[in-house]
């Protein structure tokens, strides 16, 4: 269920459940440009510092020669990836193929969003195959806000990046995941754009139709996610501008719920 709808003494307060999303961000491994191995991407068993060890030392010589150049893109696009990398490989890979974000990989992730927001600002032409990283990354962070703006702002960047990879290499994965992102930013006529543009690109009838069937569940969920959204803001105003109630994400019980985030 994306939705839990309770009763309280101010009316219906709707509590929004970010389960959906962590689904959600499993597929889009599915529909992310170029092929690659999950395996390639989060890392399995206890070992993840050890894995992530080569990324953080990495990432420290960087920051180093950032100091000294604080403003260079190419010493900005390498630290995100380093810390993209490192947080990957601190994830947890479960016997059932669940993944799980540790607080490393959370801590990671964040210091990769916000090096990114620096390169974006230090550079014309971000880098494609960099972009591709961030938009999943951006998804990961915002399946565990616990806020709406938190969330809508990740899912925004994660949108972007994507953007930034469906113009270069404009293809049926690349356009369905902008699709997917898009819907859950509440700009639906954008979605359906790039949703109409992949299904041009889609060579036979069998993989419209399965842009089609996969992008109509998402359509759906993101129309929930909205609709409750403004549910949530019209308690929060009619409250005298306070949040009726936080946002739970019950698949990281380890992370929390008091939020990761800003």
């Amino acid at each position: 269920m994306l939705f839990d709808l309770r009763g309280g003494r101010r009316g219906s307060v709707v509590k929004v459940v970010y389960a959906v999303l962590a689904i959600l961000m499993g597929a889009s491994l599915f529909l992310t440009v170029g092929p690659f191995s999950i395996s390639e991407i989060f890392s399995s068993g206890s070992s993840g510092s050890d894995l992530a060890k080569p990324y953080e030392e990495e990432a420290e010589r960087i920051e180093e020669r950032l100091e000294k150049d604080p403003d260079n893109p190419q010493f900005l696009l390498s630290l995100t990836r380093s810390q993209i990398n490192a947080g990957n490989a601190e994830a947890q890979k479960e016997p059932n193929g669940e993944v799980i974000l540790t607080p490393d990989s959370v801590r990671a992730f964040q210091e990769a969003d916000q090096t990114w927001t620096e390169y974006l600002e230090a550079t014309d032409e971000p880098n494609v195959a960099l972009a591709a990283l961030v938009a999943p990354m951006m998804l990961s962070l915002a399946e565990l806000a616990t806020a709406y703006p938190q969330a809508d702002q990740r899912i925004s960047a994660a949108v972007e990046a994507q953007k930034i990879v469906a113009e270069d290499r404009p293809s049926v994965n690349s356009l369905s995941t902008l699709a997917f992102y898009t819907y859950f930013t509440g700009d639906f006529a954008a979605a359906e754009r790039a949703r109409a543009e992949a299904k041009k690109l889609a060579k036979v009838k069998t993989e419209r139709d399965a842009v089609d069937e996969t992008l109509d569940e998402y359509e759906k969920n993101a129309t929930r996610y909205v609709a409750a959204k403004k549910q949530a803001e019209k308690a929060e105003k009619a409250s005298g501008g306070k949040a009726p109630e936080s946002l739970e994400n019950p698949l990281s019980p380890g992370l929390g719920t008091g939020g990761l985030g800003e």
